[in-house]
This record gives C-alpha cells, structure tokens and sequence, in this order.
C-alpha cells in the first residue's frame, strides 16, 4: 500500500489534506480515484489508513478511516556517518541505508576525500539527498524519515561521537569482524539490562514488560566509514584517542558505499531488527 510522509497541520481531526507533490504522485502517477486507500505519516507522533474523499486539480482530500501505531522503527537507533565519495554513491547509501532503519546520515569532509566541496553546490545536493530519504522511507513503510544532515569537518565528527553510547568506525587494518560482534553484544546486554529496569518500573501501566520495555530509549551508534581510499592513520589514531571503537568487516575489503551498509545491517542484525540475536 502507497505512503506519503505529510505536514503534520494537514492532518485536520479526522481529514487529512494533500497537496504538492504527494497529491500530484497520488492522483497523477498512482491515478487514484475516490474510496482508494493509503497510507499517510507526519514522521512524528501521527499516522493513519486514509480513504481518498474528493479530488481537485492540484489537491485531494481524505478521512482516517484508522488510526495506526508507529512501530515500525528499529530499536537501535544508527548514525551513518560517511566520508563523502565521488558521483551518486552517497544517494545509494542514503537510500539502501534508509530501507534497513538507518535514523541519520552525516556526511562528512576527511583527509583522502577526493570530491570538491562547495558550499552553494552542496545546498542543491542536500536537499537532493532529503528528497531521496523520503522516498526511500516511504517505500519501505517506515515510521520517520531518517536526517540528513550537511556535511561536517572530520574535527567536528570527532566532537559529535560523543553524543552517542557506541561510535565505531570502520577501519580495514583492524581484520576481522570479532570485535565489531563483541561491542555489539555488550552494548545490546547493557540495553537489556536498562529496558528491563524500565519495564519494572512501569509495568503497572503496561500489559505486559516486553511493551515496557520497548518504551525505554533504544541505544544510539555513530558508524564511521572513510572514503575510496580509506582513513589515513593519522585519522585513525585521532579517532582512538577520542574513545571510537576501530572495526573491521571481514577479511575483505569492502568499497566505501558497501561497507557502510554491511555495518548497518551488521547492527540491525544483533538487535534482532533483522531476525537476529536479541
């Protein structure tokens, strides 16, 4: 079924309102007529089963035919910060990336990043790459839109890794993917531990701890990934010294608009968002 990310004032008690490029997609490209059904989603608090009531030239409006919860969006909340590369890779990531639950993308200016950067340029190519997280969201039925934000210095990236309660940055001199699973696992522990504290805190509203414990704050990740030509080791001791965690994805070395991805879902995969472990 279609979903459309809107404003959350077109959301008016029981009608919902479209216009812009949601009502030319719905009513030109889709071609829905009156009683056809969709999703709608303010990205925020708000989402529901709409059914299509009238037709204008440029707008259509709808009724909530029923309200729907938003738990559609992983627990553990991932940062995909990437070095920016050369041509359309970074669409790929932002879209790829979106559909397995990223939450944000960073993208982010280091010492081997090749591409030019202009601030007037990039202003096209962010909105671009918003335009690209909401299509990728809407496809794979996810509840919010993931952030882009625009690019940052390698400095600031290091100042911003503290906001997060694992940062890991993917650094292929490390080898193996062992100490990638182990940091998952005891950050995965530690989060258990926490939901169940909540769940017994708040188990006398819920119905049941699991629901409790899903209501705690999941944990966030700041995942690293450098450009084709990798992090220097400079950066690479600069990143240690700041407390992130360096990780390897294997034995082989991986293109820097995969590498982002196969951590990705690495982290989705503990988490059990992608029949996992948890």
């Amino acid at each position: 079924m279609q979903r459309y990310f809107i404003r959350s004032e077109q959301f008016q008690d029981q009608t919902i309102i479209l216009d812009g490029e949601e009502a030319h997609h719905l009513l030109r490209v889709m071609r829905a007529r009156t009683g056809d059904r969709f999703i709608v989603s303010d990205g925020e608090r708000l989402e529901a089963l709409a059914e299509l009531t009238r037709i204008d030239k440029d707008a259509a409006e709808a009724c909530v035919v029923q309200w729907l919860a938003m738990d559609q969006e992983p627990i553990v909340k991932v940062s995909v910060a990437q070095s920016l590369p050369k041509g359309d890779k970074l669409e790929m990531v932002i879209q790829k990336g979106t559909e397995l639950g990223a939450c944000r993308f960073i993208p982010f200016i280091s010492e081997r990043t090749v591409v030019q950067y202009d601030e007037r340029k990039e202003a096209k190519r962010l909105e671009r790459w918003r335009k690209i997280a909401k299509e990728a969201a809407e496809q794979a039925h996810r509840n919010r839109v993931p952030q882009v934000e625009a690019p940052v210095s390698w400095k600031q990236l290091l100042e911003m890794h503290k906001r997060f309660d694992l940062a890991l940055m993917c650094y292929e001199q490390v080898g193996g993917s062992a100490a990638l699973r182990s940091l998952l696992q005891q950050l995965r522990e530690d989060w258990n531990w926490r939901a169940s504290a909540v769940a017994e805190a708040n188990a006398a509203e819920t119905e049941t701890l699991d629901e409790a414990g899903r209501s705690a704050e999941g944990p966030s990740v700041l995942l690293i990934v450098g450009p084709e030509g990798g992090f220097s080791e400079r950066e690479a001791e600069q990143a240690a010294e700041a407390g992130i965690h360096l990780v390897g994805l294997g034995k082989r070395i991986l293109r820097t608009e995969t590498a982002g991805l196969a951590g990705l879902a690495c982290i989705m995969y503990e988490f059990n968002e992608m029949g996992g472990a948890l």
